[in-house]
């Protein structure tokens, strides 16, 4: 059985008139296991300050979307893939880059789309993939949907897979690991 990864997106929280305590109460309560802090237009002061709440009530693995300068904050970080090239071109570079900034004890995930991203993502000192989207979002309308065929690029990925985008508590899948549960279906 696939394990639960919570992603909380501040925006989405917000828009729904809740907060960070109530999206961690929520997703403790389903036995989630990590938590994805997203919050693609705050100030770094402001998600730092999130970072600091969340670990208040927050006992899993805590990971950071993109700003890997607050690292310190969390168990690791999670970036895309435009994110991982403008570190370096070479993304070999720049995990060793990123490792270096963050620390060899931190947890680094990567975005994957396809199998030609998770084959570069193989050779990658990383610890996880994530891989979507299994179905549209609101949040990302631009994500290629992979729909069923998602398990089946999962099980070339020789690090722990977890599916995002448009995924559902009661999904099932083979291949993944971890299934990726965003802010507005907790």
């Amino acid at each position: 059985m696939t394990k639960l990864y919570a992603l909380c997106d501040v925006d989405m929280i917000r828009q729904s008139g809740s907060d960070l305590a109530a999206f961690v109460a929520r997703a403790t309560s389903l036995g989630a296991e990590v938590l994805q802090y997203r919050n693609k237009r705050g100030d770094i002061a402001s998600i730092k300050s999130d970072l600091i709440a969340l670990r208040k009530f927050w006992n899993g693995f805590l990971i950071v979307n993109d700003h890997y300068e607050l690292s310190g904050f969390c168990d690791g970080i999670h970036i895309g893939q435009e994110d991982l090239y403008a570190i370096n071109p070479i993304p070999s570079r720049a995990i060793k880059i990123l490792k270096m900034a963050i620390g060899e004890d931190k947890i680094i995930g990567l975005s994957t789309h396809n199998i030609h991203e998770i084959e570069i993502a193989n050779t990658l000192d990383i610890n996880y993939v994530g891989l979507g989207a299994y179905r549209s979002t609101d949040t990302k309308s631009d994500a290629k949907v992979l729909g069923e065929s998602l398990d089946a690029i999962a099980a070339y990925s020789k690090h722990p897979v977890a599916a995002i985008g448009g995924v559902r508590l009661d999904d099932y899948f083979e291949h993944v690991t971890y299934r990726v549960i965003g802010s507005g279906l907790l």
